[in-house]
């Protein structure tokens, strides 16, 4: 006699999925938190600061980790975006505003991570950097396109590996622990305009707006993907679905802290103890480490600079669409063929070429990072107030608005960016 398929039966099955098939949105979105933007961040913070910023760092994770969490729920329970959900539900003009805020900072973005890839290509093999810029555009979005999202999604969850390179690159340089520990537990800080600015710029890159949207947009993807329904119809699937989100999302975005942290680890060690302080241009972040730490750490930081990048800008672009996309309803996501959503596809292409076509406008990359990290900064607050009262509406969320201990982590998140942000506007 066949036994049938029961709740329980599918559960275990689920549960028995591989790592890399559990660990999806989380995994991709804390990845691509490390893009060249915030290479270059946390780069230039080591450099000037040595170890005496580290400990943001850990302040930065658990705010991290929670509000991303949140993103990430909404998707999930709702089976819709976050611009989608702002645009059911909230005043149009909250919505044109949001998503304005969002192409701003993601364009910014692109053209800086794009320049950055571009200029480190051009360091390891000599040609022009401007048309390196357009290839990693063109290919970027030809994958986006092209590729279908099943393959695509396994394709940006092994480029993920790409971060253990600055993991690597702090087990060659010349660490002192001592100090490196004081910096991680001791918080040091200077009311001055260049630690303001740091701090801004350290938080700005680390939570980013684009990063609310693609965890969001992808736990919608991953539902159609696997054929079922948002947690807010099927509320018995809610526990287990909640728990893959809580250990996808910690996992991600741990990864991506450890990452960070060892980027300001090895640039303090190397180019701060050195005398370096004022990294200028992506040749200088990466060359200046091949006379101190030698050839080996210096490839290693460069091809991470473009292994991160091909992670992260077809995920700036990806958000970017969906936040379109959700605002205009038009048919979108990576799920979709060209055919039946050619303008989430077509923003995809814009978002990217924007991008590229900033970098033909002479903005120096390592500075053009630096700065983009610091706009993500200050445009982060208004859209991290708009989530968490979309989390916390049940006529978005049902029954599963989310518990007392995650809001306050989400709005302790919130308020810390507005206080970095004030203080870097005003201080």
């Amino acid at each position: 006699m066949t036994r049938p398929v029961t709740g329980t039966s599918v559960q275990s099955a689920d549960e028995k999925r591989s790592m890399m098939e559990v660990l999806g949105p989380g995994l991709v979105t804390g990845a691509a938190d490390d893009d060249p933007s915030g290479i270059g961040t946390y780069s230039q913070v080591g450099a000037q600061f040595g170890y005496s910023l580290a400990w943001s760092m850990i302040l930065a994770l658990p705010l991290l980790v929670s509000i991303q969490a949140i993103c990430a729920r909404i998707g999930a329970t709702t089976g819709r975006g976050i611009a989608h959900n702002l645009r059911r539900h909230y005043h149009p003009a909250l919505l044109r505003t949001m998503v304005l805020l969002l192409l701003v900072a993601n364009v910014i973005n692109l053209g800086a991570d794009l320049g950055a890839m571009g200029a480190v290509l051009a360091l390891l093999i000599p040609g022009p950097e401007h048309l390196f810029v357009l290839l990693f555009g063109v290919a970027s979005v030809l994958a986006e396109v092209l590729v279908s999202y099943e393959r695509y999604a396994r394709i940006l969850k092994w480029t993920t590996l790409s971060l253990f390179s600055y993991i690597a690159v702090v087990l060659v340089a010349d660490v002192d622990w001592r100090a490196a520990l004081h910096g991680l537990t001791v918080p040091t800080f200077a009311l001055d305009r260049d630690h303001t600015m740091a701090l801004v710029a350290i938080f700005g890159t680390t939570i980013s707006p684009y990063l609310f949207f693609w965890q969001a947009g992808q736990e919608v993807e991953e539902r159609h993907r696997r054929h079922t329904k948002p947690l807010c119809i099927t509320p018995r699937e809610a526990g287990p679905e909640l728990r893959r989100i809580r250990n996808d999302t910690l996992t991600g975005m741990g990864f991506s802290n450890i990452t960070a942290l060892s980027i300001v680890l090895a640039t303090a060690a190397t180019l701060h103890a050195n005398g370096m302080t004022g990294v200028q241009s992506a040749e200088q972040a990466a060359s200046a480490l091949r006379p101190i730490a030698g050839e080996f750490a210096f490839a290693l930081f460069a091809l991470g600079i473009i292994g991160t990048g091909l992670l992260a800008v077809p995920v700036l672009a990806g958000s970017a669409a969906y936040a379109v996309s959700e605002t205009f309803r038009w048919t979108e996501g990576l799920d979709r063929r060209p055919r039946e959503a050619k303008a989430f596809y077509g923003a995809i292409a814009l978002a990217t070429l924007g991008g590229v076509a900033l970098n033909f406008i002479h903005i120096d990359p390592m500075r053009a990072l630096y700065w983009s990290a610091v706009v993500n900064g200050l445009l982060a607050p208004p859209l991290m107030v708009v989530t968490m009262m979309i989390a916390r509406n049940p006529r978005i969320m049902g029954r599963l608005v989310i518990p007392r201990r995650l809001a306050i982590g989400g709005w302790l998140s919130t308020a810390v960016m507005w206080a970095v942000a004030l203080l870097f506007l005003f201080g």
